[in-house]
């Protein structure tokens, strides 16, 4: 798995670009990975709703909980299914709206200098194996693109925003994941 320099694209990814998305600051340097977890109806997994939601096509009258959160312009660069099968919404080297108002080592508005990577799970239930693999994948093929993203910028979308937001939450395996990259665990 790799990063085409000259797209920003992921090669084992499917590729539906999102609108919302714009170019990075001038001088940004892609420092930081964040983790979220989204399912769309909440706890519901598969179907067409996460896609529809990145991409400004999300029917309010499919579902109740979808009339809240329609109007939302969100993205994010990857997201992994609980299949391992891996979307990819924005190009790296573009802005993805998926951190919102964050903050990471002192640094605000981390959509400037992160990739968001999304996967379908819940808070509180175990992501999967698959999930796992092709997320550790995806992140050693940043890695290797974008050599600022060291072990340690790592975070979940809770850590850039607490008391906002959850995810992934703790049915996320921190550990399992530094495992399958082979990173020493933080101290």
């Amino acid at each position: 798995m790799r990063v085409e320099p000259a797209t920003g694209l992921l090669d084992a990814a499917r590729f539906h670009p999102s609108p919302n998305c714009d170019d990075r600051p001038f001088g940004s340097v892609i420092d930081l990975i964040v983790i979220h977890g989204i399912s769309l109806p909440p706890g519901e997994f598969g179907g067409p709703w996460i896609e529809a939601l990145f991409t400004n096509a999300l029917d309010p009258t499919a579902h109740a909980y979808f009339q809240a959160i329609a109007g939302l312009r969100v993205s994010t660069h990857l997201l992994i299914r609980r299949d391992g099968e891996i979307l990819q919404y924005v190009p790296f080297d573009r802005r993805a709206c998926h951190a919102g108002a964050s903050t990471y080592a002192g640094r605000c508005r981390c959509n400037d200098f992160s990739v968001g990577i999304e996967l379908e799970g819940t808070d509180f239930m175990a992501y999967t194996e698959p999930q796992y693999v092709r997320l550790a994948a995806a992140i050693a093929a940043l890695r290797a693109a974008y050599p600022t993203i060291h072990p340690e910028r790592l975070a979940g979308h809770a850590d850039i925003a607490p008391g906002r937001k959850t995810d992934p939450g703790p049915a996320f395996d921190w550990n399992r994941l530094r495992r399958l990259l082979g990173d020493s665990p933080p101290r």
